[in-house]
């Protein structure tokens, strides 16, 4: 499906945020950045860090009203730790209006799960990853059928504060998103970490090793996002002499057992414990 287009002129006039943690932080970080005004949010969270006390404070943005002051906002943002979802929805299910949308973070929580324990009609479940701490995110996202063409476009304004965005039409694909962007930066920082142990054990000292890894996916990342309308096998052809180095190693990774094969198994193990957690 293709990605949906927005602009800040899609972004909510009042908006709640539960939770503020790393993820929640960096949310609201974007959303200031892309003009929402501070006192349009509200964030509920009673162990705000002094980093987001002091950005609260700074942007006019109201930290832990008594919630019987608030009204029902156009946006309500789930950004707690899914464990605590059962423990928090009494206290939230008053903030969540008939024309309350509510955009879930809570990674393994279903739509399902959300309207069990909230008066919701509308919901976006969505699945960003680590990167959205720099604004280099990529967010899956899905919504149920009540959501409306201009919720939808506001719940992509809101994540694309943090990077990309990509709607899925089947919640269902959540899972395979989670499996391939939500863990999928784990991968690359196991993938530095396995370069750089070649590095050593092929005569490298082990702190030369880790720079030269590292900064090697650090630049084939940059230059991926240099180039988005050159394939990424087309980038690895463009460093790929025929009888070269790069060959003799590519005939490793993309042999027999190489790294499609390893990667379609972590791939699918994943899925299938993200599928196992959204019960």
């Amino acid at each position: 499906m293709s990605t949906t287009q927005s602009s800040s002129s899609s972004l909510p006039s009042s908006l709640i945020l539960v939770g503020a943690g790393k993820m929640g932080g960096a949310m609201l970080q974007g959303w200031l950045s892309l003009g929402l005004p501070g006192r349009n949010v509200t964030v509920l969270d009673p162990f705000a860090g002094p980093e987001m006390v002091k950005l609260c404070s700074d942007q006019s943005v109201a930290l832990n009203p008594p919630v019987s002051s608030l009204s029902a906002p156009q946006v309500l943002v789930l950004a707690i730790k899914p464990q605590m979802l059962d423990e928090a929805a009494p206290g939230i299910a008053p903030l969540v209006g008939s024309e309350t949308l509510v955009v879930s973070i809570l990674a393994g929580k279903t739509i399902a799960n959300i309207t069990a324990r909230l008066p919701a009609k509308a919901v976006a479940r969505a699945m960003p990853n680590t990167p959205a701490s720099v604004g280099r995110g990529i967010t899956g996202v899905a919504a149920n059928a009540q959501t409306t063409a201009a919720q939808r476009a506001m719940a992509d304004a809101l994540l694309r504060a943090i990077g990309q965005v990509e709607w899925v039409a089947d919640e269902g694909l959540i899972d395979a998103v989670t499996a391939v962007s939500g863990s999928g930066p784990a991968y690359v920082f196991h993938m530095v970490e396995a370069l750089a142990a070649a590095g050593e054990k092929a005569g490298l000292p082990a702190d030369i090793a880790l720079r030269l890894a590292r900064a090697t996916v650090e630049g084939a990342g940059e230059l991926l996002h240099a180039e988005p309308d050159t394939s990424a096998a087309q980038l690895r052809k463009n460093v790929t002499s025929p009888g070269g180095t790069t060959a003799a190693a590519l005939e490793v990774l993309m042999g027999e057992g190489g790294l499609t094969p390893l990667m379609e198994r972590a791939v699918a193990a994943a899925a299938r414990r993200a599928g196992e957690l959204s019960g």
